[in-house]
């Protein structure tokens, strides 16, 4: 009987795409960022001190920033009293067999972060200093900073710009969510650039503003979804900036080192990314300070209402947080987590950090990923959307392979991490539940497509094209969430089952922490079958 209730249930997923809504109101995704921990847990990180304060560069317009300089001549952090290449404090937040990945990538970002949330909780200053690498072949004129709250319902606004010391005169586009930071000379492959800022967001009280409010302040809760200047990713396309259509996610990021110190109200639960490195309180105020990554993005929750409620799985912590009032739905949640980790780590390989939570927030998708830390709606754990909860969970710790540790341009690419993480929610099932799980959710994925009649549109499409205005308008989630995994279902048969386990753990492995691209996919793929994948690609991905 248990069984049957299963299959009954998954077959009543039409509408679920994790990241979405349900289809009353109409189905909308949402996504991307980054691994959190509670204020609450203390860990056996060596403590980070604070450096001298040191008065804001001069505000009046100025020259172009100088161009990079040798490390020995960067400005060192104002912030924290830490060298830029120091990566031991992000060793915590990693689990043993993925502490290697600390001596890779020595180009990546690394963001301090010195963050003051208002008595309010609608309002925040902060101070941001990041060590910028050139990893490109060309040199680069500017430095290119996304400023997502100007496209929200909040605001953010940055004063006190230098770049290595000097200060800079930015130039702000696309609604201002774009702030071009030009150089006097040009950053040469190799060379880096310290940019310094000071930043103050608005937080908007309206959870149904723009991006299914994920970054809002409403019902007790504070959530800040890519709240502080973040870098734009610099590929063939240049610097990658648009606004990104209303289904899709807002965030396309290269991986990153984030140390943040966070100062709040006593009485708030701090739910981060990362994990924490030191910790105080006094006169009312709290003062965390976490390190987070390799991430592609750092997220912060809060709320005076949250409890904890954790499982181990191996060397990771997964903690769920939700009021003390949805306790029941929050156990379910930690132990649906705990179930689709172990099935992720047994189809693909590692999760990679010794913390996952998960969070209830007033959003009004059914939950939004970031690196190490899910967004999930409260009214699932209220009873209104329960009968999606367990697949929405299941799909959005599956983003943390599928968008975090292998990233793709989400707007561009987005079946890359959404088609392919519904194919491995797609095989939970089948994990937890034998041939009657996936076929339970098989039938959910058909029934998304049959929305638009089975039609073969291509699923490796932009964002756009799905959208209003493109070439197939209100068909993203019928393609890239139901048609999109049945693709690597075709996939698996055509190369082989024991290929394609080989070549999602080999992709898995070869794109870590990188951006992987659909000819990536497809040249591993055909490595691994030995065998020529173009007429598949070209009936399933490809635009005609």
């Amino acid at each position: 009987m248990k069984t049957k209730i299963l299959i009954l249930t998954l077959i009543s997923l039409l509408a679920l795409t994790a990241c979405q809504q349900p289809a009353n109101p109409a189905v909308a995704t949402v996504s991307p960022a980054t691994q959190p921990t509670t204020a609450l847990a203390a860990t056996d990180t060596p403590q980070l001190a604070p450096t001298t304060a040191v008065e804001p560069a001069a505000t009046q317009p100025a020259e172009p920033a100088s161009a990079a300089v040798d490390s020995a001549d960067q400005p060192a952090s104002t912030i924290f009293d830490i060298a830029w290449d120091d990566r031991s404090p992000f060793a915590a937040g990693l689990v043993t067999g993925q502490q290697s990945v600390l001596e890779q990538r020595p180009g990546a970002s690394v963001y301090h972060l010195d963050v003051t949330l208002g008595d309010d909780m609608t309002s925040l200053h902060g101070r941001e200093e990041v060590r910028y690498t050139n990893t490109e072949d060309v040199p680069l004129d500017s430095v290119v900073f996304r400023l997502f709250p100007n496209l929200t319902g909040g605001s953010i606004s940055v004063s006190n710009l230098t770049v290595n010391g000097q200060p800079g005169e930015p130039v702000y586009s696309l609604e201002d969510s774009v702030m071009t930071v030009p150089l006097a000379e040009p950053l040469q492959p190799g060379q880096q650039a310290v940019i310094a800022m000071d930043f103050d967001v608005i937080v908007p009280t309206d959870p149904e503003t723009s991006n299914y409010g994920t970054f809002a302040s409403f019902d007790d809760v504070l959530a800040l979804a890519h709240f502080y200047p973040m870098i734009a990713v610099y590929d063939d396309e240049g610097w990658n900036v648009e606004i990104a259509p209303p289904e899709g996610d807002v965030v396309y990021a290269d991986s990153s080192y984030y140390l943040a110190r966070i100062t709040a109200p006593d009485k708030q639960v701090l739910v981060t990314s990362g994990v924490i490195v030191d910790e105080s309180s006094a006169a009312g105020k709290q003062v965390v300070t976490v390190a987070a990554g390799p991430a592609r993005d750092f997220y912060l929750a809060a709320s005076d209402a949250y409890e904890v409620t954790s499982q181990q799985v191996g060397e990771t912590t997964i903690n769920s947080y939700a009021p003390r009032s949805l306790r029941i739905g929050s156990k379910a949640v930690a132990e649906i987590a705990a179930a689709a980790m172990r099935s992720f780590e047994g189809h693909i390989g590692p999760y990679p950090y010794s913390e996952m939570d998960l969070v209830s927030t007033a959003t009004s998708a059914l939950g939004v990923e970031y690196p190490g830390i899910m967004a999930l709606t409260n009214r699932m754990y209220q009873g209104q959307y329960e009968q999606y909860l367990e697949a929405t969970v299941a799909h959005e710790v599956g983003h943390q392979w599928f968008y975090n540790v292998v990233g793709d341009d989400q707007l561009d690419d987005p079946w890359l991490d959404e088609a392919l993480t519904q194919y491995i929610t797609l095989l939970y099932f089948q994990d937890q539940y034998g041939q009657e799980g996936y076929d339970g959710f098989r039938a959910s994925l058909e029934s998304r497509w049959a929305r638009v009649s089975e039609d073969a549109i291509p699923i490796g499409l932009p964002v756009a094209a799905y959208s209003e205005g493109g070439e197939y308008p209100g068909t993203y989630g019928a393609i890239v969430y139901g048609r999109g995994p049945l693709f690597f279902e075709a996939l698996a048969q055509e190369m082989g089952e024991t290929a394609f386990a080989a070549f999602l753990r080999d992709y898995y492995r070869a794109f870590s922490w990188d951006v992987a691209t659909t000819e990536g996919l497809r040249a591993l793929a055909e490595q691994h079958c030995g065998c020529d994948l173009g007429q598949l690609f070209a009936d399933w991905v490809y635009a005609k």
